[in-house]
């Protein structure tokens, strides 16, 4: 049995051709302009403070942000009954679109935090979207590419967020550079009702998670605050109260209905849970290229823009490897590939960390790029088969549009997750980036080579997954 659907997977060609280009512009920009924003206001922000001050509040742009994405990706099923693929897609690019024209427009830092609250509801919503409606908008031959598609936008947004804010904080000018992204949400938005299939409204009672909602948000914000506090153990405090609050969510949405994720997840002996471990080990990963410029510039004397760029090489690999993973179609081939993945990006991550030296050589700084790459290869090899377990997890087509859209969150919340991890192993190195760098990336190593265990549990599982939590597809 295979968690993943039935091939002769048909060629890109195929997903890029006359008949699916535009639903997969769609999908994958919803995505993308999620991911851009994440650290696109990190190369804008001094800029924007030099305008109007507000300092104190650096931290917060990218704390409210990614708060915000989480709470929208986990109401992505409420809307979709009320509003169907198609307007649901056009209120979160209407939302993304109307926060990055008020980012742009902001007179003061506390503006441009509200409205960066705003830009990431839509991004939220967009990202969830993307991997709930693509049950719809594609036949299911199709959902492995689709997939790899989208989730290698989260590594292109990772490369061009700093590019594009880079670019225009070098002439000075921040605003436009919202402004730019408003136009994009909206070119997107308008082209949705004529690329994706109509779906009927639901009857709109649909009840809100609301417990399972408060508790996630709280521990994302436990998380996300403690990436900005100052102080080692504040920063340890902060994860271990989100820690908490995700135990507790757990044990909230084993109760019963309303729930985030589908029943599948919770029952015994279905490998839901473990996919969803092993999708957040991954995306955990991603987490430390935050941290990559600060060691470029201080170990190595790379200027920052040239940091900026070197740090993207993780994002890069992923992006450029799921083009040939999501090719592979072989049930026992797709099960190594799951278990390869996150060894992959911990072999990388860990090697990383012995290439660091204080005062790096050039012709040293030139194996770090392909050594990240190689990480970043391993969240491509096994991320969109992941995905398209999840996807594929049950024949119920409003439980597999949830399971479908707790991949983002799952995605979402385990980046500020990282972020803030990585924060504390940093610290951890006092006034010594070379200890700071080595505690960063060995950390981050190790937590990432679990993933190959909760792979390795997904597949076992799914051997023995009672009748009908069957996969939809079964594989080849």
């Amino acid at each position: 049995m295979s968690l993943t659907p039935p091939s002769a997977t048909p060629a890109w060609r195929e997903l890029l051709g006359r008949e699916h280009l535009g639903a997969a512009i769609v999908l994958a920009g919803g995505v993308l302009v999620g991911a851009i924003n994440i650290y696109l206001t990190a190369s804008l922000l001094p800029t924007a403070v030099a305008d109007f001050g507000g300092a104190s509040f650096y931290a917060w742009n990218m704390t409210i942000y990614l708060v915000a994405m989480v709470i929208a990706t986990m109401l992505t099923g409420r809307l979709l009954s009320r509003q169907g693929n198609v307007g649901a897609y056009l209120l979160g690019f209407a939302t993304f679109s109307a926060g990055s024209l008020a980012c742009a427009l902001s007179p003061a830092m506390a503006v441009l935090l509200v409205s960066r609250g705003v830009q990431g509801l839509g991004a939220g919503l967009l990202s969830g979207l993307g991997f709930a409606v693509i049950r719809a908008a594609l036949p299911a031959r199709l959902w492995t590419r689709g997939t790899a598609l989208m989730s290698a936008m989260y590594g292109v947004g990772n490369f061009a967020g700093p590019a594009l804010g880079g670019l225009f904080a070098q002439f000075g000018s921040w605003r436009p550079a919202f402004a730019v992204m408003a136009v994009i949400g909206a070119g997107c938005g308008a082209i949705v009702p004529r690329v994706l299939p109509p779906s009927e409204r639901g009857d709109g009672r649909v009840p809100i998670p609301a417990g399972s909602l408060l508790l996630v948000t709280a521990a994302a914000g436990a998380v996300s605050v403690a990436g900005v506090v100052a102080g080692t153990l504040a920063k340890a405090a902060g994860i271990a109260l989100a820690l908490l609050l995700m135990a507790g969510f757990v044990v909230h949405e084993r109760r019963g209905e309303p729930r985030v994720f589908p029943r599948t997840t919770y029952q015994r002996g279905s490998s839901l849970k473990w996919v969803y471990l092993t999708l957040g080990l991954l995306a955990f990963g991603v987490a430390v290229e935050s941290f990559l410029p600060l060691f470029g510039q201080r170990l190595a004397g790379l200027p920052p823009l040239i940091a900026g760029f070197f740090a993207a090489a993780i994002s890069l690999g992923w992006s450029l490897t799921q083009i040939g993973s999501s090719s592979v179609t072989g049930h026992r081939a797709v099960r190594r590939l799951r278990v390869l993945g996150p060894v992959l990006l911990a072999a990388g991550l860990l090697l990383q960390g012995l290439l660091q030296h204080a005062d790096t050589p050039s012709w040293l700084v030139l194996v770090w790029v392909p050594v990240l790459f190689v990480a970043g290869a391993g969240i491509g090899l096994a991320y969109p088969h992941l995905s398209v377990a999840a996807m594929s997890s049950t024949r119920d087509p409003e439980e597999g549009g949830r399971a479908a859209a707790a991949i983002a969150t799952v995605t979402s919340l385990s980046i500020a997750f990282g972020t803030a991890v990585g924060g504390v192993l940093v610290n951890l190195g006092g006034a010594s980036i070379l200890d700071s760098a080595r505690y960063a990336l060995f950390g981050t190593a190790v937590i990432c080579a679990t993933g190959a265990l909760t792979a390795y549990a997904a597949n076992r599982t799914s051997l023995t997954e009672p009748a009908d939590q069957a996969p939809l597809h079964q594989g080849s």
